[in-house]
């Protein structure tokens, strides 16, 4: 028997031949050809899936220990405002730098470096001494989280087949919303062991670092951020497409079709995103990315300080908070059968109704069975429409600028989180929980009209199609 060729590791390692006699400088448009998810594939789904687990750990991590820090420091709402705020200056800056500094180094090198930073801050965030020094940390963890969170999901866009791309970036964040409830969990167990327990659920959020080293070794770069920038003569790139094309085939049991070689990508200018379509589409992008965050994160971030408000025991506040974060999970996997099925705006105007519905049946009955249902039913579809959103924009933009221009957008709505930290605290002062639920029922609302009357048809497109509409 002949022995069969050698296959490459994931990373592209080891010497192979292409599984086609496809030209090996069209690197994007074989791979463009490959209709199935393979064994590396999933290999990168779980590694992706653990970063992302400790990317939410860590982005939720101070709302749940806001109701203890609000005994021990004596914090405000206004002080939680604050800090809520401040990390989303963070994510602000995050967003935008990573996105550029991937579309110019690499998306590779930004995510697993955006990894390393956010991880330290955390566990520095564990030694705070004060609500200013949280604060800075806060500020810092943010930049890291979100640099890695915007370059996660455009390499996922850029390497999983266009007809399964949707339904991946679901399951990705549904893994990653485990986090949610770990996060909520911990809190539960550790805070009310006593003062300075909080500083825990900081440490958990650092683990993502382990996820980090292991990227470090089998995380292969964007095979169409290598093509866009001429690096096709690298063996690795080469390899790794062979590999996947030897996956695919041996899965569908028949050979690729040819691969349909694409005009080069020619590098446009910054001020592209400026003008003409590319200007709409971040428009939208940014807009229903406000809209998001003014949404979600004002309901997330402020659930368990709201309920301690409400009447209810810090340990209460915990524990409901705690079951609504369990619906994070089976939210996003809600969207794997609809996010390739359906066009990808659609999906998002009907969520959004629906997330209104809950907010507002959340905030004007005050029975712990509606605290469960409404708020279980808002934080479920909520995750469904994140998964749904963060597909598209890392679809709409062109190549040479998808870094960036998801940057702006989702840097637009941290920097809308910062105002939101702020108005909730002012709306719950001025007009109760009523004003501040019917206020986040709008901006959910809002998020689905933008999408359903501007936003761009994405589903099952080729990336490259869609740069050109």
């Amino acid at each position: 028997m002949t022995p069969g060729p050698s296959r490459p590791t994931d990373s592209g390692t080891s010497a192979g031949p292409p599984a086609t006699g496809a030209p090996t400088a069209d690197l994007a448009a074989r791979l463009d050809r490959i209709p199935v998810v393979t064994p590396a594939h999933r290999r990168w789904v779980g590694l992706l899936g653990f970063l992302f687990v400790f990317d939410l750990v860590d982005l939720n991590s101070f709302a749940y220990a806001a109701p203890a820090l609000r005994t021990e420091w004596g914090l405000s709402i206004g002080g939680v405002g604050a800090i809520t705020s401040a990390g989303f200056v963070g994510m602000f800056f995050g967003a935008i730098a990573g996105g550029r500094l991937s579309d110019r180094i690499g998306r590779r090198p930004v995510l697993i470096g955006a990894v390393f930073f956010y991880s330290l801050f955390s566990l520095l965030s564990a030694l705070s001494t004060g609500p200013l020094m949280l604060g800075v940390l806060r500020i810092l963890t943010g930049f890291g989280l979100q640099a890695m969170t915007g370059v996660l999901l455009v390499w996922v866009s850029e390497m999983f087949p266009r007809a399964l791309r949707g339904r991946y970036q679901a399951l990705l964040l549904a893994i990653g919303l485990a986090g949610v409830p770990i996060a909520a969990w911990v809190a539960r167990l550790v805070v009310p062991m006593g003062p300075d327990a909080w500083r825990w659920i900081f440490v958990v959020g650092a683990l993502g670092a382990v996820g980090g080293v292991v990227a470090l070794r089998t995380l292969p770069e964007s095979i169409r951020w290598c093509a866009a920038h001429g690096r096709t003569g690298d063996p690795r790139q080469e390899e790794l497409v062979a590999r996947l094309e030897a996956q695919a085939e041996e899965k569908t049991g028949q050979p690729l079709p040819a691969p349909v070689a694409d005009r080069p990508v020619v590098p446009g200018k910054l001020t592209e995103l400026l003008r003409g379509a590319t200007l709409r589409k971040t428009v939208v992008a940014a807009a229903a990315c406000v809209f998001l965050i003014l949404s979600f994160y004002g309901f997330s971030s402020w659930v368990p300080t709201l309920l301690v408000e409400r009447g209810y025991s810090t340990a209460e506040s915990l524990t409901y908070s705690s079951i609504l974060a369990i619906a994070a999970v089976p939210g996003a996997l809600l969207a794997m059968p609809v996010i390739d099925r359906f066009e990808r705006k659609t999906v998002i105007l009907v969520l959004e109704l629906a997330v209104a519905v809950f907010l507002l049946l959340f905030g004007l009955i005050d029975h712990p069975a509606a605290i469960i249902v409404c708020g279980f039913g808002a934080a479920m579809l909520m995750q469904t429409g994140v998964a749904t959103l963060y597909t598209y924009i890392a679809e709409v933009f062109p190549l040479h600028l998808r870094g960036l221009g998801s940057g702006i957008a989702n840097g637009s709505g941290r920097l809308a989180g910062v105002l939101g930290g702020f108005l909730v605290a002012a709306l719950y002062t001025g007009t109760g929980l009523a004003g501040v639920f019917t206020y986040l029922a709008l901006a959910a609302l809002l998020m689905g009209l933008v999408m359903a009357l501007f936003g761009e048809r994405t589903t099952n497109r080729r990336l490259e199609d869609i740069e050109r509409s």
